[in-house]
């Protein structure tokens, strides 16, 4: 596949990244759409609750458990490699360490897994760090609408 080719995100309508693409606009879309994977990508109908691969690979015991910390802790490095300071890092560590030691307990750890969403936690964290920071533009625009009849 060329790198200057694009694929179009079935996550959120309209977004369009370009593979290989290094910059850190296109490095969040990508941290945002796995977080998304593995936290909230499924539905469970009658209780409309939302989890993700993670919380299904948790049911493996202690092996699904580890894979997931490895997958999250790929976030982490991907906020690092972008330039996150360090206290974020950590945060974002902690985030995960947490996760995983409480997902290693049998069924509770998995509810728990479910709820706690670190990825997501995570890649939010990363987000508000850049838009402070002017490394990405603001997902909402602050202000007050004002209608004006013409």
């Amino acid at each position: 596949m060329d790198s200057s080719q694009t694929f179009s995100q079935s996550w959120r309508a309209g977004t369009t990244l370009r593979v290989g693409d290094q910059s850190r606009e296109a490095t969040l879309a990508r941290l945002e759409a796995l977080a998304h994977l593995l936290d909230s990508a499924f539905l469970i109908p009658g209780i409309n609750r939302r989890v993700g691969l993670e919380a299904v690979i948790g049911l493996v015991p202690i092996v699904g458990d580890i894979a997931g910390m490895v997958i999250s802790s790929y976030i982490v490095a991907e906020a690092r490699r972008i330039g996150a300071p360090r206290w974020l890092i950590a945060r974002m560590a902690l985030n995960v360490a947490f996760d995983g030691a409480i997902g290693i307990v049998p069924l509770a750890g998995d509810l728990f897994d479910a709820a706690f969403k670190a990825n997501r936690r995570n890649v939010r964290l990363l987000r508000r760090w850049m838009e402070r920071n002017g490394g990405v533009r603001p997902n909402e625009i602050d202000g007050t609408a004002v209608r004006i009849d013409g």
